[in-house]
């Protein structure tokens, strides 16, 4: 997955010499953050599931844009943007930019959807809209998995080496603090205490990564000088022995700062790009929970849109601040990023393949001042624990709100409460457990590592989605089998590849052009058709779903006014209303304060998915602009929008048209 952990310590002895000041800013970030968490606990209302997982469903605009930017963008995306940026060029910087295109989606078509019907989960606005349980709790599962075995794995591995690098700590050791400070206040504070620590973890990602930017470009000389010189980033050693490596191997490459890329020969081919990376990012940001929640929490759909784009202008910076600082680390220290000779790799990163992935780290280490370098690394660290966070929270929602009921039918608010916080527990406890394996599991290239697993694991997951909110058509059966079928292909794929071992350049893998011949994002785009195919053909030929049980519930219905009867309204499983709750013995001091300050303490009223509030918080949004319905008097004349809505509505337009139109012009000037 990433590198061994031994051949660090050259890396180390960089941070060993970190000054007072360095040490001094990293500690003042982590008092700042716990106290942010603090205030959080203590500020904002946790007496209900809705509470706990979506804050109340009360957040503005700049608080789900920091949101979406810092959750998506941790120690991974550094390390991996950089390395790849390093050995490739600038084509995996379209990963990012194609996000800001997917975000004007999520908040003006797909969210939309998921807000007005109410739910707190992915998994169950599926049931909503389908019925039935299996596939509910079949996407719970898939979520969970993609969690614990791609995210939260790759993120502890990567903060885990980042400490190490900075504090020279035991691994474990690293581990257990990291965990302690996202476990503490993911648990005690729920996700209102993930947003608010998001916004200055959003902050400091933005700072940092700008400052290591502005050094790395003043270093070299500017773009131009990254241009002229990047091309003949060659090691000076390419042999050992009788061994020779392929000049395919440290010769970099002649398409480096094109983002388009032969569809044959290219490591990225454009139509991978264009098309195969569109339908991960629509998994990414449309069908998944952990970016999702920030959506379903906004104060109503104007303020989601604007988080969106707020997001999606921030995610045109990875290119600059740390796609081309990886190159030009590369530049600067060649003979350690681009080594090739297995011996020289080994000494300088601790495996045989490639060093590419310590391009940032190291330029964190060597080009940074003293104080600038502790606010950078406060930075990675920043992306590591909001990462993390956002993580803890969405699957701790998706096994409290979706598996958990059907353990527990008649769970209580309180229970279930406990149960989300339980179950952050038990995922600390297995991201300290997967430490002894990543010690010995290593990759030369992470980025690819990640999408490669979203790539057999998710396209009939955004195939479903995408078919649930557009297709009123689509039947229980037709998305299940879709679902499934999707997923086995995927999987044989996935664990058919890993089987022969992590691909390297400098050696032969004896592995069948039948599985790995296919570049994964070309077989996201064959898995993403095969599943619409698959989903479509059987819904054909099963019973339609009549309306009365759709409204809301897609795009052709999203604002009906009739009342929607749930398809599962019969084996609805709601908590009990905590009013229920029997007298019980009166609990000593110490306990009533642990449940004031984990939000416990039982409250009235409360409220799981209010549809109908809801409603009347998000209609106005997606009526025509100048008019709504008045609440007063059916049936009389429309009264007109208030000024000041029809102006933040429009500027919202302009401002998501002139996001796309950006993104646009970025993909042409680098194509």
């Amino acid at each position: 997955m990433v590198f061994a952990w031994q051949g660090f310590g050259w890396t180390a002895q960089l941070f060993s010499s970190n000054s007072t000041l360095d040490i001094l800013v990293i500690v003042l970030y982590f008092l700042l953050v716990l106290g942010i968490a603090l205030r959080a606990i203590l500020s904002c209302s946790r007496g209900t599931v809705e509470d706990f997982f979506l804050a109340g469903r009360n957040l503005v605009w700049w608080q789900i844009g920091a949101f979406l930017f810092a959750s998506n963008i941790g120690t991974g995306h550094f390390m991996g943007l950089a390395g790849k940026g390093a050995s490739s060029g600038i084509a995996v910087g379209a990963f990012e930019w194609n996000a800001a295109l997917i975000l004007c989606a999520l908040g003006w078509v797909f969210a939309p959807v998921y807000v007005k019907s109410g739910v707190v989960t992915l998994p169950r606005y599926l049931r909503k809209r389908f019925g039935g349980y299996r596939i509910q709790f079949l996407l719970a599962i898939l979520y969970l998995l993609i969690y614990i075995f791609s995210k939260i794995s790759v993120e502890i591995c990567t903060g885990a080496v980042f400490m190490r690098l900075v504090l020279g700590l035991d691994v474990y050791l690293a581990t257990v603090v990291l965990l302690s400070v996202t476990g503490i206040y993911s648990i005690t504070g729920g996700f209102a205490a993930v947003v608010y620590t998001d916004i200055l973890h959003a902050g400091f990602v933005v700072l940092g990564s700008v400052l290591l930017m502005g050094y790395a470009f003043n270093e070299i000389g500017g773009y131009q000088e990254l241009e002229s010189r990047y091309p003949e980033a060659k090691p000076a050693l390419t042999w050992e022995g009788n061994w020779t490596a392929p000049m395919e191997c440290f010769v970099p490459r002649v398409d480096a700062f094109h983002i388009f890329r032969d569809p044959v020969t290219g490591d990225i081919p454009w139509p991978g790009v264009v098309f195969g990376l569109s339908t991960i990012s629509l998994y990414c940001w449309c069908a998944d929970q952990t970016f999702v929640q920030g959506c379903l929490a906004g104060k109503n759909l104007s303020h989601v849109k604007g988080g969106c784009v707020m997001c999606g202008f921030l995610k045109l910076l990875p290119m600059f601040s740390i796609v081309m600082p990886g190159m030009i680390s590369r530049v600067l220290y060649t003979d350690k990023v681009a080594c090739v000779v297995p011996s020289e790799c080994e000494k300088y990163c601790g495996i045989q393949a490639s060093c590419s992935p310590i391009a940032y780290p190291l330029l964190v280490g060597q080009l940074l001042p003293s104080g600038v370098r502790g606010l950078v690394v406060a930075a990675l660290w920043a992306s590591l624990m909001s990462s993390l966070t956002a993580v803890f929270s969405s699957a701790s929602a998706v096994f409290t709100m979706d598996i958990y009921p059907q353990i527990r039918p008649g769970a209580t608010e309180k229970e279930l409460m406990i149960t989300g916080r339980f179950f952050v527990i038990v995922l600390l406890a297995i991201s300290i457990a997967w430490v002894p394996a990543l010690q010995v599991a290593h990759r030369e290239q992470l980025f690819e590592y990640m999408h490669t697993v979203l790539s057999y694991l998710t396209p009939p997951v955004a195939a479903t989605f995408l078919l649930a909110i557009f297709c009123k058509r689509v039947t229980e059966q037709g998305a299940f089998w879709g679902l499934a079928s999707g997923l086995v292909i995927g999987s044989c794929r996935m664990l058919s590849e890993f089987a022969y071992g992590p691909w390297s350049c400098s050696m032969n893998r004896k592995c069948p052009r039948i599985i790995c011949g296919v570049h994964y994002l070309y077989f996201a785009m064959i898995l993403f058709t095969i599943s619409l195919i698959t989903v479509l053909g059987i819904s054909m030929f099963t019973v339609p779903i009549p309306d009365k049980h759709l409204h809301r519930l897609c795009w052709s219905l999203r604002n009906s006014q009739e009342e929607r009867v749930d398809l599962d309204e019969d084996t609805e499983d709601t908590a009990a209303d905590t009013s229920e709750f029997q007298p019980q013995e009166e609990e000593g001091c110490l306990w009533k304060a642990w449940d004031v300050f984990c939000g416990l303490e039982l409250l009235p009223s409360p409220k799981l998915a209010p549809e109908v509030v809801l409603m009347a918080e998000t209609e106005q949004d997606d009526m025509p602009e100048g008019t709504v319905h008045s609440d007063a008097s059916e049936g009389t004349e429309e009264s007109a929008v208030p000024e000041k809505q029809r102006l933040w509505s429009r500027a919202l337009s302009l401002c998501g048209l002139l996001l796309v139109l950006l993104t646009v012009l970025c993909h042409i000037y680098f194509h």
